[in-house]
């Protein structure tokens, strides 16, 4: 299976992820994500910031739904970065408010060491957390444990012999040096996202080393975490918008992962 197309479970056989949700615009659709949630008490929704840019700039409430982020969107140095860390948290709070049927603007978003985002009050324990890359945003929303999220665009280019002593542990790096360079590209990219996700889903970010932790892959192309013998994480990598690499990484805080049915791929 080609790596940067492939969903894959978890150790010990986990089901399949659904493929993240396009979702254009605050009105949704959110029926998929809430599947989703149902299916496997997690969902990934992707977008772009253009597709969300209009509603941001005509929502007479933005400053409401942004809250405490209000200072820092209009304290950005550069307009276009000002108007993507709006959007940005504006999809972050409509999947999160979806997820939790709830107006978007009861949400609090706060921020904890290291940078993750963390939903305040409502009694909720939502995980939820945030990539962009490019156009895309993504989100994840996870109700049963930590969650992380990281995308690229699929034709990055990364120096293979600049980041393997930074990036992989030695049997990732003899596993990745043995491939040809055009097929190294993508089992590369999809192990940085992976990596990238795992560290958002711990709340370390950059400050876990890469080359600490390692995957190892089964027979159908599925990462599972070395080590990770109860079974607790689940991985899954997609293409979106045939254009950009979504990986995802769940804690499962009540265990091994149940089986979710099949479900139609939903990135586009």
């Amino acid at each position: 299976m080609n790596p940067t197309t492939g969903g894959g479970g978890a150790a010990g056989g986990a089901a399949h992820r659904a493929a993240p949700c396009h979702v254009p615009g605050p009105q949704g659709p959110w029926e998929p994500v809430l599947q989703q949630l149902q299916d496997s008490n997690r969902a990934v929704v992707h977008t772009t910031w253009g597709q969300w840019l209009t509603p941001a700039l005509l929502d007479p409430a933005l400053r409401t739904l942004l809250g405490r982020d209000w200072p820092r969107y209009r304290h950005h140095p550069l307009p276009g970065g000002r108007l993507g860390f709006a959007v940005s948290r504006m999809v972050l709070k409509h999947t999160a408010a979806a997820a939790l049927q709830v107006p978007a603007d009861r949400l609090d978003l706060a921020y904890r060491p290291g940078g993750r985002p963390q939903l305040r009050g409502l009694g909720t324990d939502m995980h939820v957390s945030l990539a962009h890359t490019g156009e895309l945003i993504a989100v994840a929303v996870s109700r049963d444990g930590p969650i992380g999220v990281d995308a690229e665009p699929v034709d990055r280019q990364v120096a293979w012999q600049a980041v393997r002593e930074q990036m992989c542990t030695p049997q990732e790096a003899e596993r990745l040096g043995g491939l040809p360079d055009d097929e190294r590209a993508g089992h590369l990219l999809r192990l940085w996202t992976l990596k990238e996700a795992y560290t958002k889903a711990l709340g370390q970010g950059l400050g876990r080393r890469f080359t600490s932790f390692g995957f190892t892959w089964d027979t159908e192309g599925g990462a599972a975490l070395n080590g990770d013998t109860d079974g607790e994480w689940s991985f899954a990598t997609h293409v979106v918008q045939d254009r950009f690499l979504v990986s995802e990484a769940h804690r499962h805080r009540s265990g091994r992962p149940r089986p979710a049915p099949p479900a139609a791929a939903g990135g586009g």
